[in-house]
């Protein structure tokens, strides 16, 4: 299984939701991938958020081998699930779709906790107190996840 999560920047949610699933994969002696990008390309080559690294690490996680970079259309051939973090980043990932194989890879995360619902993770970038609250839906979203391929 190879995964893709998809924020806006690839420096706060989506590094986030790779650590927390690379942990779980690896607690778990799973031959998963996981990857992560943006929907733009701003921050490309740097480092996860400071506030997000912070979070992580309180966690035992560590983000620091990750480096943001930008969603490409070869994303779509390569992984098996596309992972967006809000609908901006599904519909963004989707006008990069090239057929309805694609289509089908592409998922907002929170469905795997709560599916059908369609529920945003909120981009904690202007909110220092947003990322815990992120993080906690991110691990259990992941969990979700996990116990559905699993």
């Amino acid at each position: 299984m190879k995964i893709l999560m998809v924020c806006l920047g690839n420096i706060c949610r989506s590094p986030l939701a790779e650590g927390i699933l690379k942990e779980k994969i690896r607690a778990r002696g799973l031959d998963w991938q996981v990857d992560s990008a943006g929907t733009g390309g701003w921050h490309a080559g740097e480092l996860p958020d400071h506030r997000s690294i912070k979070t992580a690490r309180r966690h035992g996680i560590d983000l620091t081998d990750q480096r943001a970079r930008k969603l490409r259309p070869d994303d779509l051939i390569y992984f098996d699930l596309m992972l967006a973090m809000d609908e901006s980043n599904r519909s963004d990932i989707l006008r990069l779709a090239g057929n309805e194989a694609q289509h089908r890879k592409v998922e907002k995360i929170m469905n795997f906790l709560n599916p059908g619902l369609d529920q945003d993770v909120p981009d904690p970038y202007w909110d220092d107190n947003g990322f815990e609250a992120v993080f906690q839906m991110l691990e259990e979203a992941c969990e979700a996840l996990v116990e559905k391929y699993v």
